[in-house]
């Protein structure tokens, strides 16, 4: 089954992080990554850039309203995910303390995917 890690933290917080900082934050991630990437268990993995790069698309009506920035106001914002193989929830949450454990603050998410079609296999 695979699973959906989403990464939520004080996006203010993170990007006040000093450059060193941020750099140790990866580099200990990347440990835990590279071993999970060894099982064959991961899967794409991505940082999302500011809120404020942001742009949403919002339908309420005709015609959809483009605005810029997010949707909603929260205390933590959608920064980052993992797509990983596991044969189960427990296995993924596994995971997902081993990314807590270097990674300081914030909140991790862990959904199923399900899947509608898999354009990557080119049909």
């Amino acid at each position: 089954m695979k699973y959906a890690i989403l990464c939520y933290h004080a996006e203010n917080v993170v990007c006040a992080w000093s450059k060193e900082h941020d750099d140790a934050v990866m580099g200990k991630l990347a440990v835990v990554q590279e071993r999970r990437a060894k099982m064959g268990q991961l899967g794409p993995v991505a940082r999302l850039m500011p809120t404020t790069a942001a742009t949403t698309v919002r339908k309420d009506n005709d015609p959809a309203v483009v605005l810029d920035g997010p949707f909603a106001e929260t205390k933590e914002q959608l920064l980052g995910f993992f797509v990983v193989d596991c044969g189960s929830l427990e296995e993924a949450l596994d995971f997902t303390r081993e990314l807590a454990e270097v990674n300081p603050g914030g909140a991790y998410e862990v959904r199923p995917i399900g899947y509608f079609h898999d354009w990557s296999a080119g049909s």
